[in-house]
């Protein structure tokens, strides 16, 4: 497919070409030229605006300005030779650049610190803001003259040394591709992209203004000043406009700011496209717009934007537009009022207000441009002018019309007074571009100047072979370009300039801010630096009070959304920038206080209702105040005064056979360990404290031991009693017992109860605990009982004295005794197991201060077990039977009259004469 289209556009290529009649068959028709004779011919004119003065001149400087505004279209010219275009739109701002740069060379031919007895000329050329004028000039420029040889240079006159221009990033790109071909030195003014400082590309292109590197990371820091978050751009459809705004992305976007849109204005006016960024603009919710482009190709969007109506933006400008005449104007002020933007360094040029002043068409008669400025700007026609039109840049600014001869029946008087005129050409109150154009005619003079200096210093100089110098006669511009590129410092007006090795300057920028003074008009008010060094440095410095925001008159917000309300947090939208999110509320137990991230509340705080603040967890442990703690008091303290009762009762009938039977001395230590138990359950109520948490469990298995170490004594006699029923070994060992036997028994089961309690101490103490994973509302104020190994064995050794219990009862239950403490030992251990038992499901399946009481009830039931199964039966018998309280009927040699006992193995026995032990062992 591909080779049929080639195909096809060679053969319409070879058929135009029949049509093409041979330039030396033609030549030899006509007999103007002999047969092998080489003819060189023009390929076209250029029609060029300018001033040109070298009559007198050593040496010229070339410089090209935009003059007018734009070329006037034309037809295709397919049928007709074509012709260099016309321009049209003066350009009042881009003529007084003009005069400043022709001012500037007079200063410099009336000095005699530089270029001393050599005269300076300059050859100006108008670009009409467009590239194919600004071409047309870079080729006069190394021609010579108005036809395009730039191989050549014809020309007899003073030769050019450099160019200042173009008035633009893409013109000075397009004109520095072809100077920089033969290394012909160019020194911009007002041209910033960055794409100029690629010595690769550009090699010959030097700039008096700073790169948009430098002012693309001013306006990112200015976004960041101000916390905007949602911006939107606009470039114009160039080098500088693409390039600008591309640095100011790379500089501005982060995780916080974002781009909104990004928007083109067209160089060739296209209402339909202007349309488009209108409504881009109407409809965003980005309150700041930062646009790089020039005046002339931002006013038609500006004209629109103020049919639309659009207003409550922040405009951010480049120093491109930001105080041109031709954008801020008090009818474009309820949209722009507000603007802030970067200029370069303000300058004051002396005598350029009477040099400006000094220009009245009658001066000079063939000066077109003159004539054409006066026409301008008083809206009148010159008596017998030449000019060959003659249009207002107030008209056909927008591209609504195409009046490309505009002519007023008034006819001008020559009396008009400049002084009257309120325009741009006549405001050097914010000289920032002009001041360039006069910086850089100076920065060629002081090349100049150098290259003089080298060849009278008599020193060797730069140039291979031979170390030679250049005279200043005779150099080639590549000679000229070596001082412009590494010697580009010198001082001008009192300011120090460096150009360094990339043909980059560094000056600072003012911030302005527009502001409407009393008469209504606009005033730039700095409000602000920023300077940026080449090596990095910088300073940033606004004064907010001093900014006006345009409606409404307070620091704008720009963001994608608003931001989220206190207790939410920034969620990611899937397909949006990330300055585009949706609030979603944090969950429990975080909070957020300015609707950004969502942080964690400390360890014993909560997070409200809302989100918005940590309140402190409510606080669970089983209080001495509230009800349940106060019960399990009562009952403990209850049982205590039992428990005191009974060795009240034990105390006053010491001495009958009841309580001496089986000995008293442990009877009245298991009421004390019970006290012990009883009372311990007190140490599991109220706040739990490290010293808490290490005693309760300690004494709780301490008083558990003694009890059981007591009841193991007693039912160890029973044992052996039961024993020594039949066998006479058993009745020798239990005879040999002593009631001191019963007692080490106990002290042994004790001490290896503190043994054990000892090392869980010393090793893995209990601790306080606050336990916040159970429950995230509540702090459960517990106990953390360190080593569970030590734990089990502390109160697996008490299960162990309980078994050994419960083995020597249950055997002895059946002795033929009238009051047998053997069966209530027995019903003692199967409560105090039942207890037990049924406490380990009901305590793991329990938290917070239940848990504590689950754990109380089981040792006030335990207890309470112990108590009422041992020494109730006794205190009924001492209390109310004292009857049966005698050494015969305890120890079964006599049975009791009291129906309403139940009989005893002693009593149901047939040989309870003979054959009845008694289980009476006396204290």
């Amino acid at each position: 497919m591909a080779f049929a289209k080639l195909w096809i556009l060679i053969g319409l290529f070879i058929h135009a070409l029949e049509y093409v009649p041979i330039q030396g068959q033609d030549d030899k028709m006509d007999g103007e030229a002999e047969e092998g004779e080489e003819e060189c011919r023009l390929l076209g004119k250029f029609n060029l605006r300018g001033y040109v003065e070298a009559e007198d001149a050593i040496h010229v400087i070339g410089g090209m300005f935009p003059i007018h505004f734009r070329t006037i279209l034309e037809e295709d010219p397919t049928s007709t030779p074509p012709m260099s275009p016309l321009c049209e739109g003066f350009n009042f701002r881009g003529y007084r650049w003009v005069k400043a740069m022709i001012h500037a060379i007079n200063d410099i031919n009336k000095r005699d610190d530089i270029l001393p007895n050599i005269t300076l000329g300059y050859q100006i050329y108008d670009t009409c803001y467009t590239m194919s004028k600004t071409v047309e000039n870079s080729l006069a420029f190394l021609t010579g003259q108005n036809e395009t040889t730039p191989v050549f240079r014809c020309s007899s006159g003073a030769p050019l040394a450099a160019v200042v221009g173009a008035g633009g990033s893409t013109l000075s790109i397009a004109s520095s591709r072809i100077l920089g071909l033969y290394y012909f030195p160019q020194i911009g003014y007002a041209s910033s992209s960055l794409l100029l400082s690629d010595k690769y590309q550009f090699p010959t292109y030097l700039r008096t203004i700073p790169s948009d590197q430098v002012q693309s990371e001013g306006m990112a820091d200015l976004v960041h000043h101000f916390g905007w978050k949602w911006i939107g751009t606009i470039a114009a459809d160039d080098d500088y406009g693409k390039y600008g705004v591309k640095a100011f992305k790379e500089k501005v976007e982060n995780a916080y700011t974002c781009i909104a849109f990004s928007e083109t204005i067209p160089k060739i006016y296209s209402r339909a496209k202007i349309l488009t960024v209108v409504e881009t603009v109407k409809l965003t919710n980005a309150t700041v717009i930062v646009v790089y482009s020039s005046d002339i190709d931002f006013h038609p969007l500006m004209e629109e934007l103020i049919i639309s109506n659009i207003s409550a933006k922040t405009w951010i400008a480049s120093e491109a537009w930001i105080t041109s005449a031709l954008i801020a104007r008090p009818e474009y002020f309820p949209l722009l009022g507000g603007t802030i933007g970067f200029a370069i360094k303000r300058g004051e040029i002396p005598g350029l207000k009477e040099f400006l002043l000094d220009l009245h068409p009658s001066k000079n008669p063939d000066d077109d441009l003159a004539i054409e400025f006066w026409q301008t700007a008083f809206n009148c026609t010159w008596p017998n002018s030449n000019v060959p039109y003659n249009t207002d840049n107030r008209k056909n600014v927008t591209g609504h019309e195409n009046i490309t001869d505009f002519s007023s029946d008034q006819l001008c008087t020559g009396e008009e007074n400049l002084e009257d005129l309120n325009n741009t050409y006549l405001d050097v109150s914010q000289l920032r571009i002009t001041y360039n154009v006069y910086k850089a005619v100076f920065a060629v003079a002081n090349a100049l100047e150098l290259l003089r200096l080298c060849k009278e210093s008599g020193e060797a100089g730069p140039f291979e072979p031979g170390n030679t110098c250049a005279g200043i006669d005779d150099f080639e511009p590549w000679q000229l370009m070596y001082y412009m590129k590494n010697c580009m410092k010198f001082t001008v007006l009192d300011e120090f300039v460096h150009i360094d090795e990339k043909g980059d300057v560094y000056t600072p920028y003012d911030i302005l801010n527009w502001q409407r003074n009393e008469t209504g008009e606009i005033n730039f008010v700095k409000v602000g630096i920023f300077n940026m060094t080449g090596e990095g440095n910088k300073e940033f410095r606004v004064i907010n009070e001093s900014i006006f925001w345009n409606n409404p008159s307070e620091h704008p917000r720009s963001t994608c959304n608003d931001n989220c309300q206190p207790g939410y947090r920034k969620g990611i939208l899937q397909g949006k920038p990330s300055c585009c999110y949706d609030c979603i509320q944090c969950a429990e137990g975080q909070i957020s206080t300015n609707g950004g991230k969502c942080t964690a509340c400390p360890e014993d705080h909560w997070s409200n209702e809302q989100r918005s603040k940590c309140v402190l967890k409510e606080v669970e442990f089983l209080a001495y105040g509230e009800a349940l703690g106060m019960t399990l008091i009562a009952l403990s303290i209850f049982g205590v005064f039992v428990v005191l009762a009974v060795t009240g009762v034990y105390i006053k009938h010491r001495a009958t056979p009841l309580v001496r039977a089986n000995d008293r001395d442990l009877s009245f230590l298991i009421q004390y360990s019970l006290i012990v138990t009883l009372l311990t359950s007190i140490l599991f109520i109220g706040k739990p404290e490290d010293w808490s948490c290490q005693s309760r469990q300690v004494t709780l298995a301490l008083g558990f031991s003694l009890c059981l170490s007591c009841v193991l004594g007693k039912t160890v006699m029973l044992f052996l009693t039961h024993l020594a029923k039949n066998s006479k070994v058993a009745e020798k060992a239990r005879m040999s017992f002593k009631p001191i036997f019963q007692k080490i028994i106990v002290l042994l089961s004790v001490l290896t109860e503190v043994g054990i309690c000892t090392a869980y101490l010393i090793l893995e103490p209990p601790r306080m605990y606050k336990n916040t994973q159970f429950t995230t509302l509540k702090i459960i104020f517990e106990c953390d009982e360190g080593s569970i190994v030590y734990l089990c064995v502390m109160f697996g050794f008490d299960v162990f004295l309980a078994i050994l219990c419960f083995l020597t009862a249950i055997v002895s239950r059946k002795l033929p005794n009238n009051f047998n403490e053997a069966k209530f030992v027995t019903f003692g251990m199967l409560v105090f197991f039942i207890v037990w038992i049924s406490f380990v499901p009901a305590y793991l399946s329990t938290r917070g201060k239940f848990k504590v009481a689950v754990e109380i009830f089981a040792i006030l039931a335990s207890s309470f077990g112990l108590l009422g199964c041992i020494f109730v039966p006794k205190c009924y018998i001492i209390l109310l039977k004292p009857a049966r309280n005698t050494e015969e009927i305890v120890g079964g040699r006599a049975t009791t009259n009291d129906k309403s006992a139940p009989p005893t193995s002693a009593s149901s026995t047939s040989e309870v004469n003979n054959t009845t032990i008694s289980t009476v062992l006396e204290d």
